[in-house]
């Protein structure tokens, strides 16, 4: 009698705890898409759960690149004005550090595992790599007007673009030296590398699509060109129909944007065809993914907003106001638990 009575009373207890949410509920998982205001001080964060900016964390005038790691746990951005690094916290969407570069950042790349952090330099001629163990540049590597780092899911890898020598680099976490130089005829703007690091896509200037390059043979073998589109009028990228573009996360299309249009193209691997446009805000900008691949989110600077584009049905789905001139945007995969505890393993 006492046992059943006993089984009972845990019963209720586990049933009670379970409907308001206590020890029973899992943490709820949240996918944050942050853009950077470039013409301001901030990030904007972005719910995709709900489509709503959710808030907007301060860090300095002139914020250019984000980066993270795989498991999303912290978010670093470049800040031009103050030639740093800076450190947030994705839990709570807190500046917890601050790293001093050797000059003027531009576009950011880190590592899988949160080791390395590559940072393009344009007044010094260099890539600043910091190692987040000891929050620090450990080593500065020569590199002619560098732009944009990349990473393509390589913890000893990273890609650096040159604007100055019209080629993109691989730097050799291990070594700390260059590997591979792939001259693409053209000046690099963004561009995206393949998982097995053999291909990559690049934008140049000048040039309303974009070239696709060998890493092994260390040439351009193709050219996509984007339907014909007026003269751009965007002012923060003269010179460049052409500055978003990314891999699908299946490793599948390449999403490029045309800022003369306000669109986004869609372009089949397989089938080397291109979609229809797919209208976006003014002069979109930069393009991410969501980790699980349902959407693709691009920063429109003319505009000072974010559309959110389904990437099933190719639609866009919203367009959510952000802060002035909108540049790099990042998705991360946050995993709801409060500030303070501890992360199930990923």
């Amino acid at each position: 009698m006492e046992l059943n009575i006993r089984k009972r009373a845990w019963f209720i207890c586990w049933v009670a705890a379970t409907v308001a949410g206590g020890p029973a509920s899992p943490a709820r998982a949240m996918m944050k898409l942050y853009v950077t205001n470039s013409l301001g001080d901030d990030i904007t964060v972005i719910d995709l759960g709900t489509f709503r900016a959710t808030g907007d964390i301060k860090v300095g005038n002139h914020v250019h690149g984000l980066c993270a790691p795989a498991d999303g746990t912290k978010l670093f951005t470049t800040i031009e004005s103050e030639d740093n690094l800076k450190v947030i916290d994705t839990t709570n969407d807190r500046v917890i550090a601050t790293i001093p570069l050797t000059g003027r950042p531009n576009q950011c790349a880190a590592t899988p595992d949160g080791r390395f952090v590559v940072v393009p330099i344009r007044d010094r001629n260099g890539a600043d790599i910091v190692d987040m163990a000891a929050n620090q540049v450990v080593k500065v590597l020569p590199i002619k007007v560098p732009h944009n780092a990349y990473d393509a899911g390589n913890n000893s890898k990273v890609f650096i673009s040159s604007m100055g020598d019209h080629e993109i680099d691989a730097i050799d976490l291990r070594r700390m030296e260059y590997t591979e130089r792939i001259p693409l005829g053209g000046v690099p703007r963004p561009y995206a590398v393949s998982k097995d690091e053999k291909t990559m896509y690049v934008a140049l200037s000048d040039l309303h699509g974009f070239v696709i390059a060998s890493i092994p043979r260390r040439r351009v073998i193709g050219r996509v060109e984007l339907p014909g589109a007026p003269p751009s009028i965007c002012p923060l990228e003269p010179h460049t129909p052409t500055h978003g573009l990314e891999l699908s996360p299946d490793g599948k299309e390449v999403w490029v944007t045309s800022l003369p249009d306000g669109g986004v193209y869609v372009y089949d691997l397989a089938t080397k065809q291109l979609s229809p446009e797919i209208r976006t805000g003014k002069c979109p900008n930069w393009i991410a993914f969501s980790p699980d691949g349902r959407y693709g989110c691009v920063s429109n600077s003319g505009s000072d907003d974010c559309s959110v584009i389904d990437v099933r049905s190719r639609r866009e789905v919203a367009r959510i106001r952000v802060g002035e001139g909108p540049k790099r945007l990042l998705v991360v995969d946050v995993d709801g638990s409060p500030a303070g505890t501890a992360r199930s393993p990923r």
